[in-house]
């Protein structure tokens, strides 16, 4: 097995170029392990070169909201197999829009798929804010014939719907993939409203991407829970560990007696009766306050619900003497929305999640602060409310 080839990507990649490297990547040449170009050039972990598993194509970064970033070991096989049925779930092959960064498993999947199916990329100008008038821009580009895919984050899509050339752009794709974060129900009812095909996402770089679909594998995955709702994503995406952390690898990645691949999550989840999956967030973001718990996404469902202006809401945990960990809620609010005070925000909540959940802590900030595409940094809100004391 060749060694790890590192392989830097400008925001706008050059197709012509990078695309080539990833089809000999996934044809048996050195893996890649793509980084932001222009960045200090990163240090792979320590690993040896006849260790690697086989057809090894793609190590990439996990971005994670919490932890030391760890870079997941991907094979040619799994790659396949995730756009394969990726396809397969969407209604078949189709040309994909790049609007994330492709250092990124989200990213970068898009243009392995287009690979995958031999369709020809677009990639929309990253140079400039995302908006509106670039992501049309792009748009445009697209063969009007062709079956149209794109991925976005829940932010993207938000800012997308809010206009209407965003609006029209995204009616024109057959499905919209967005995952990174929690999909809100109130964004997804106003897709459905206005005519686009999301379909939410979960997954990670170590399952190849998204893996589950509206709560429901694709074909080749299997979903478990343990007993306290951890959730276990298994099957042929699984990844074959992290580079060069054997001890991090043996933690989260097992083999059962079949021979399928098991990735061990930091996420908590249930069923619903029709038996889909509902993520309710990451064990370790759980607020544990006057010794209850308190899982942040039902709240953030219900601040985006119910209080009036929100664009965007994060719940953590924050040191507090009396509770132990206070309900604090960062809220982005809309242009000329009215800025909402605690006592607005812990009305607007009763009855709708228990009395404990109630935020005792309201932060407005201008905007979320991100780890990774579309995934808040939790920590660093954390210190935005510790500042303030």
């Amino acid at each position: 097995m060749p060694e790890v080839d590192l392989l830097p990507v400008p925001p706008v990649p050059d197709l012509a170029a990078l695309l080539p490297r990833l089809r000999r990547a996934l044809d048996g040449g050195a893996p890649v392990a793509p980084h932001p170009a222009g960045a200090s050039e990163p240090t792979l972990p320590r690993h040896a070169p006849g260790a690697l598993p086989d057809d090894l194509a793609l190590v990439v970064g996990t971005s994670g909201s919490t932890g030391t970033p760890k870079l997941a070991m991907l094979r040619a096989p799994a790659l396949a197999a995730s756009a394969h049925a990726t396809h397969e779930r969407l209604g078949g092959p189709g040309q994909w829009l790049l609007a994330m960064p492709a250092t990124h498993v989200a990213g970068i999947q898009v243009l392995l798929r287009a690979l995958h199916v031999g369709t020809d990329p677009v990639v929309a100008d990253m140079t400039v804010p995302f908006g509106p008038a670039p992501f049309a821009a792009a748009v445009a580009r697209l063969d009007p014939r062709a079956r149209r895919y794109t991925a976005l984050v829940p932010t993207q899509v938000g800012r997308l719907l809010d206009d209407p050339v965003g609006a029209d752009a995204l009616r024109s794709f057959a499905a919209v993939l967005v995952g990174g974060a929690a999909l809100p129900p109130t964004l997804r009812a106003r897709a459905e409203a206005a005519g686009v095909a999301l379909h939410a996402t979960y997954g990670s770089s170590e399952t190849a991407g998204g893996c589950v679909y509206d709560g429901r594998p694709l074909s080749g995955t299997t979903v478990a829970l343990e007993e306290d709702g951890r959730v276990r994503l298994g099957g042929a995406t699984v990844a074959d560990g992290y580079l060069g952390r054997p001890d991090l690898t043996h933690a989260a990645f097992t083999v059962d007696r079949d021979g399928a691949r098991w990735f061990r999550t930091d996420d908590a989840g249930h069923r619903d009766e029709d038996g889909r999956l509902h993520v309710d967030g990451r064990l370790d973001d759980v607020v544990v306050t006057g010794g209850l718990k308190v899982a942040p996404r039902p709240v953030e469902e219900a601040l985006l619900a119910r209080v009036l202006g929100v664009r965007e809401a994060v719940v953590v945990g924050t040191p507090d003497p009396e509770w132990g960990q206070a309900v604090s809620a960062a809220l982005v609010v809309r242009d000329r929305a009215p800025r909402p005070g605690i006592e607005d925000v812990r009305a607007a909540l009763r009855g709708a999640v228990p009395d404990h959940a109630l935020p005792r802590r309201v932060l407005v900030v201008p905007q979320v602060p991100l780890r990774g595409p579309g995934k808040p940094d939790r920590r660093a809100l954390s210190r935005m409310f510790e500042d303030l004391d």
